[in-house]
């Protein structure tokens, strides 16, 4: 992380951990924010990896599961980068930027990713190089995150999720979420002042409203405990827009293309809820009662709920899914309930 944004950030009052800024002090205050009000959020617990070069578009689209040859200034993608078996290594969001593109990903992640992204650039003209102290990442999401994003920075993303807007380093991308939700990148100096303005009427929060807001939207994550677990349609990624069925090879492309044209996908991602005393880890498993001792699934990303208990999402066997009963951790574990996602969900 930036140092002079992390010291700006600890003088605003927040409280760090391994991951970046865990909370601002109120941790309960800031989950129901989440759901009632405005959230500002840090994301230093996002990366982004700069893709430079005269080759950094063929390079990528031979690499990711979405069709990077249709991707314009006004708009992100979601965008899967896969292995031989057609596993999600890394899940990215894309976003051209000046002569190149930022794909953005968890931090755990980075650097294990951009090592092993970096075999297959072979003799390509293309530069992957980490980004995160040129540009911060802010976000804000609730009912008036609309009119104080357009007032601060001057820029309106068009409607409609995925969508962007840019005036030289500054980007502003619209996310899906349960409230209107925003992502500013800017450098350091930028971002302080953009900070400084969208705080009023705010509650700062650390990264746990900003994932409970993906998981509201149904958006998945891959975490290092489920890297290469699950084919991008198990984590609905087909359903968001994240795979083209239509472009070139990629790796893990015959894969992922079998399951779309030749079988019945048996698990897909569902958003569920536990009264559970604590968030369980990405990968921890889900038991269902038809399938005995055999775990039925695992959690994709979960965090604590401004009900109480923790939201989550899984991938998990269909059938079981239909069938109704499900634990979490263990067979008899607590129950787990199935909520809604703003998308249809199938087989």
């Amino acid at each position: 992380m930036n140092d002079d944004w992390k010291e700006f950030l600890r003088q605003q009052g927040a409280n760090y951990g391994a991951a970046g800024v865990e909370d601002f002090g109120d941790p309960h205050a800031e989950r129901r924010a989440a759901r009632e009000g405005d959230v500002l959020v840090d994301l230093s617990h996002l990366s982004l990896i700069r893709a430079v070069g005269a080759d950094a578009k063929s390079f990528l689209n031979g690499q990711l599961t979405n069709d990077i040859n249709l991707l314009d200034d006004a708009h992100t993608q979601l965008s899967a980068w896969c292995s031989a078996k057609g596993r999600m290594l890394a899940l990215f969001r894309v976003v051209r930027r000046n002569d190149g593109y930022l794909l953005e990903l968890p931090a755990a992640l980075r650097d294990d990713v951009l090592k092993r992204l970096r075999m297959y650039v072979l003799r390509a003209n293309v530069k992957l190089e980490v980004a995160d102290d040129a540009l911060m990442r802010v976000g804000i999401a609730g009912p008036n995150a609309s009119m104080k994003v357009s007032a601060v920075t001057g820029l309106t993303p068009a409607a409609g999720d995925n969508t962007c807007a840019r005036a030289g380093e500054l980007v502003v991308m619209r996310l899906p979420g349960f409230h209107p939700r925003f992502e500013i990148l800017a450098p350091a100096v930028e971002a302080r002042a953009i900070w400084g303005r969208l705080i009023s009427g705010s509650t700062p929060a650390g990264a746990g409203a900003w994932t409970w807001h993906d998981i509201m939207a149904g958006i998945p994550v891959v975490l290092p405990p489920t890297s290469d677990a699950f084919v991008p349609q198990m984590a609905n990624l087909d359903l968001l827009g994240g795979v083209s069925f239509s472009k070139g090879c990629y790796t893990g492309q015959e894969i992922v293309a079998r399951v779309h044209y030749l079988g019945r996908l048996k698990q897909r991602m569902y958003r569920l809820h536990a009264d559970a005393p604590s968030a369980p880890a990405p990968g921890t498993a889900i038991y269902a009662p038809e399938r005995r001792d055999q775990a039925t699934g695992n959690v994709v990303v979960a965090c604590a709920s401004p009900s109480g208990g923790c939201d989550l999402l899984a991938v998990i066997h269909t059938s079981s899914a239909e069938a109704g009963e499900l634990h979490l951790g263990e067979s008899n574990g607590p129950r787990l309930t199935i909520e809604s996602l703003p998308y249809p969900v199938s087989g």
